[in-house]
């Protein structure tokens, strides 16, 4: 017989690698159609396919990617494209900080491990799980983030060696996908959000658009998108109930 002491104190089932993988599997379209896009951007801004397939590796960020190929083709100084691409992905902070708390209980090494490689779509996917209350663990999230990297590389890889087929994405509709990905992520968390939330959370969104175009005015319209957006998730911090 088990005791009641013993069902208390039992561990709580955690989710595994593996379901951090099949988990991952329908955010793949948006790595792969934007992975694509970076290849075929890449071999016409002159890089080799082994120049793309460490860029991809070591950058893993499709908007930093993008900005990398653009300064390269201007030739614009290294110390420029530096500077830009860590604006540019500043906003990975406010993602790893959002999940922090989360994986409080591991070690430093899992969480920084963790936090390099969180993207938009594994923060999306996370954070879904998050607001159904369902469990999240370091094996996971490990899960989540490897399968998006695997398939990230591979795609920017793709992109360099078939681009001379594919000179033209959007006719495929490639360039809706991952905007299609995160309308579909933000329909299921919001099934799970309290009605009287809803009204809470449009005021934000409200907010984020007015300031940047207000920011836009004044700013370069990626550090518009920054700056609101740390604005705005303060406010909905602080204000949240």
């Amino acid at each position: 017989m088990i005791s009641e002491k013993e069902i208390t104190h039992a561990p709580t089932c955690e989710p595994s690698f593996l379901q951090g993988f099949k988990d991952c599997v329908p955010t793949l379209i948006g790595y792969i159609s934007i992975g694509l896009a970076a290849g075929i951007v890449g071999i016409a801004s002159h890089l080799s396919v082994l120049e793309i397939t460490l860029l991809s590796g070591l950058v893993f960020a499709g908007g930093s990617q993008f900005v990398i190929c653009a300064l390269l083709a201007a030739n614009s100084p290294m110390s420029a494209i530096i500077l830009t691409t860590f604006i540019v992905n500043l906003r990975n902070f406010l993602l790893s900080a959002a999940l922090a708390p989360h994986f409080s209980k591991y070690s430093l090494v899992k969480n920084v491990g963790i936090g390099m490689m969180v993207t938009d779509e594994s923060f999306g996917v996370a954070s879904n799980k998050i607001v159904k209350k369902e469990p999240i663990s370091d094996r996971w999230m490990f899960g989540l983030n490897l399968t998006a990297y695997a398939c990230w590389v591979l795609s920017c890889v793709a992109g360099a060696v078939f681009g001379k087929w594919i000179t033209d994405p959007e006719t495929f509709g490639l360039d809706f996908a991952v905007t299609a990905m995160f309308l579909a992520l933000l329909i299921l968390q919001m099934e799970h959000v309290v009605p009287a939330k809803i009204k809470h959370y449009v005021s934000l969104i409200i907010y984020m658009v007015i300031g940047m175009i207000v920011f836009s005015f004044f700013m370069p319209s990626h550090l518009a998108v920054i700056i609101s957006t740390i604005i705005v998730a303060t406010i909905g911090v602080v204000t949240d109930k």
